[in-house]
């Protein structure tokens, strides 16, 4: 069991003939007395302190506790987010890339449509003027022959024209 002040107090020594001044002996233990009662306040007032230190110490070690798990779950959620958007990047790409490929394709059958009515144009356009070049050839061939000299002849003019 440790000393305490009054254990110092209340001890008395036992006289003897050639012994130590009684008053330089008490004053010396008041002395320690008052030294160790203030060293005795002292250690509880640290050991108060170390008490207060270590409840912050576990107060922050939990803070740090805390925001450790804290920070890993946003780290996780962050990770969550970047894998959804990186998920949903590829299906609006892939969308894109179906609406692309539907417009080239329709694109491709719009223009095979417009290049097959320019060929049908353009046999027609042949076709006709065939027909027109046929036809103008037989009015000039109808123009160059003696027929037409000897209806002129018939009707009696030289003026050219024609009667009715």
């Amino acid at each position: 069991m440790p000393l305490t002040p009054l254990d110092i107090h209340n001890k008395e020594f036992s006289i003897s003939f050639r012994g130590y001044n009684i008053d330089e002996v008490n004053d010396f233990l008041n002395e320690i007395i008052k030294d160790y009662d203030e060293l005795l306040r002292t250690n509880e007032a640290l050991k108060k302190r170390v008490a207060e230190l270590e409840e912050r110490l576990r107060h922050f070690e939990n803070l740090e506790e805390t925001l450790s798990k804290s920070i890993i779950v946003a780290q996780e959620a962050a990770e969550e987010l970047k894998a959804n958007a990186r998920k949903e990047a590829e299906l609006i790409l892939k969308e894109a890339e179906k609406n692309a490929n539907r417009i080239i394709d329709e694109a491709l059958t719009k223009a095979r449509k417009v290049q097959i009515e320019i060929e049908e144009l353009k046999k027609r356009a042949t076709v006709y003027r065939n027909r027109f070049r046929t036809l103008l050839e037989a009015q000039l061939e109808m123009l160059r022959s003696n027929d037409w000299d000897s209806l002129t002849d018939r009707e009696g003019g030289d003026d050219g024209r024609t009667l009715p």
